[in-house]
């Protein structure tokens, strides 16, 4: 939450307070793209709905990125129900001020069925329930996120006479960190940092990246909701000052074919809430070396951190729809990009899907290394121990991703699933004998010589000589949907068969259209010959 008069979030009891000098405010939603919706409202109206919430047209949950209605009408918005409205409630905890649009109020919205339950398809209700259930453990949820993009000398105008051909970039070439291409727009490079930082969006770094125009920026780590929240926010501001300057600002994961992707790296860790330490630390754990306890544990890996990346390894394949939402997404996961295209880990690997950054083994002195003075500088030695997913691009509605990777992580921590597969070494080259495991679980049968743990999930790996390199993930928007839909998925288990169902209908319509367009590259390719 951030703004330019008060230090507090604002109640209902001080809201009428806080807005005294305003007469209108902004109010949005992140619909299932991960786009803002949204509109002004007279300030009063605006008030008088705080208590009971107000209605907005459930359209944005029936229509694609272009405002058409799904070919496949879903149970949410459809002709049957007159598109009747759902219930908007206001989160008071989100308000700040847009400096673009001369400091109007602005708040963002969960979206509700009529009868005032959670919409399963709201993607800020999605990831606020799955915190909750984080929070019932005593542990907080933070993230930070990565956006790489490409920027444009265009404006919506030209940019829809030349569909996308022809394009001008920013700048020209490649040239990653450099600090003569921000001065090419300066106004525009140092706009989006300002103004970030003013309306409480804070960058942790920004620069160029490699590729013409590219542009990298890391926000800083917050809670989960206020991550996801600071992150739609990124991507619309810096969309809205491009205009102002002539850019076009473009968060598709990859837009040629013959230029690297731009990714939406997130990171994870969780914050024990009473204590304040970060447990995907353990100072005491080392190496593991017998094969029948955990012959891969790397020395500081805490059992929550194992169980968490346990979850994401077996959940991966089924929220890969979520973490590459479009036809688009799938021509960035590509092998001999930095984009990973398996299901693997690894500590302190740009190619691996899930990358482990941090855990080291421990610095101290003291004797008695468990002692109540020991333990907190230990514990803080830990303070940056995280995961990074890699897989996901910078198209990623970042509030459903980190919701899907939360879940699979939340599901390991329950399910005790400690023991980790192999990691991925390397650059996962099966010609230097690198061979990743393949990770299954089962759902029977105990997961040691501990019988009592009969009847538990577990995990284990294999090698397939059929896929030398790991499990692919799927090569398409198509495959990656049916992965998510199949029965008993880890995705329906962590996120809902209503949230699945609506989420797979609106991919399903865009790969769809994708299968019925006739592509440039078609008619250059068969046009004059045939």
């Amino acid at each position: 939450m951030s703004t330019t008069d008060s230090a507090t979030t604002p109640t209902l009891d001080t809201i009428a307070q806080v807005l005294a000098h305003d007469d209108r405010v902004k109010v949005a939603g992140v619909d299932i793209d991960g786009v803002l919706r949204g509109k002004i409202v007279n300030k009063d109206k605006f008030l008088s709905t705080l208590a009971d919430g107000f209605g907005f047209c459930s359209v944005v949950f029936g229509w694609d990125l272009h405002d058409k209605t799904y070919s496949v009408p879903t149970g949410i918005a459809n002709d049957a129900t007159g598109f009747a409205d759902l219930l908007a409630k206001v989160d008071l905890n989100t308000f700040r001020r847009l400096p673009l649009e001369g400091n109007i109020p602005f708040f963002l919205v969960r979206f509700y069925t009529p009868q005032g339950e959670p919409l399963a398809a709201c993607p800020r209700g999605l990831l606020a329930r799955i915190v909750d259930n984080y929070h019932a453990l005593g542990l907080e949820p933070l993230c930070g996120a990565e956006f790489e993009f490409y920027n444009y000398k265009e404006t919506p105008q030209s940019l829809a006479e030349k569909q996308g051909v022809g394009i001008q970039p920013m700048t020209p070439g490649m040239f990653g960190y450099s600090l003569l291409r921000p001065l090419c727009e300066q106004h525009f490079f140092q706009g989006v940092f300002d103004t970030c930082q003013q309306m409480g969006v804070p960058l942790e770094g920004w620069h160029t990246e490699s590729g013409p125009g590219v542009y990298e920026a890391a926000l800083q780590y917050s809670p989960a909701l206020e991550m996801a929240d600071r992150a739609v926010l990124f991507k619309t501001t810096t969309k809205q000052l491009g205009i102002r300057h002539g850019i076009i600002a473009s968060f598709m994961a990859k837009p040629r074919a013959d230029l690297p992707g731009c990714s939406g790296h997130l990171h994870f860790s969780l914050r024990d809430l009473r204590q304040g330490h970060n447990v995907f630390f353990d100072p005491h754990a080392g190496p593991c070396t017998t094969d029948d306890v955990d012959p891969y544990r790397l020395p500081g890996m805490s059992n929550t951190m194992t169980a968490f990346i346990n979850g994401l390894l077996v959940g991966l394949p089924s929220i890969l729809a979520i973490l590459a939402p479009n036809v688009n997404s799938y021509k960035r996961l590509v092998e001999n990009y930095w984009a990973p295209v398996y299901v693997n880990w690894g500590k302190e690997n740009r190619v691996a899907s899930i990358r482990v950054i941090g855990p080291t083994p421990p610095k101290t002195t003291t004797t008695d290394k468990k002692s109540p003075d020991a333990l907190q500088p230990l514990l803080s030695q830990g303070k940056s121990t995280r995961i990074e997913m890699r897989v996901g691009g910078s198209d990623i509605n970042t509030h459903l991703a980190i919701a899907a990777c939360l879940a699979c992580g939340l599901w390991g921590i329950r399910h005790e699933l400690h023991r980790l597969p192999v990691a991925a070494l390397g650059n996962i080259n099966p010609d230097q004998g690198i061979i990743p495991t393949i990770v299954e679980y089962h759902e029977s049968g105990p997961s040691s010589n501990d019988s009592s743990r009969a009847g538990q999930p577990r995990i284990t790996g294999r090698v397939d000589p059929t896929q030398p390199r790991g499990l692919r993930l799927s090569k398409n928007l198509a495959d990656a949907v049916k992965a998510m839909v199949a029965p008993r998925s880890l995705a329906r288990m962590a996120l809902g068969d209503d949230f699945v169902e609506h989420y797979a209908q609106t991919r399903m319509h865009e790969y769809q259209l994708w299968e019925n367009a006739i592509t440039d590259w078609e008619r250059k390719r068969y046009l004059e010959i045939l």
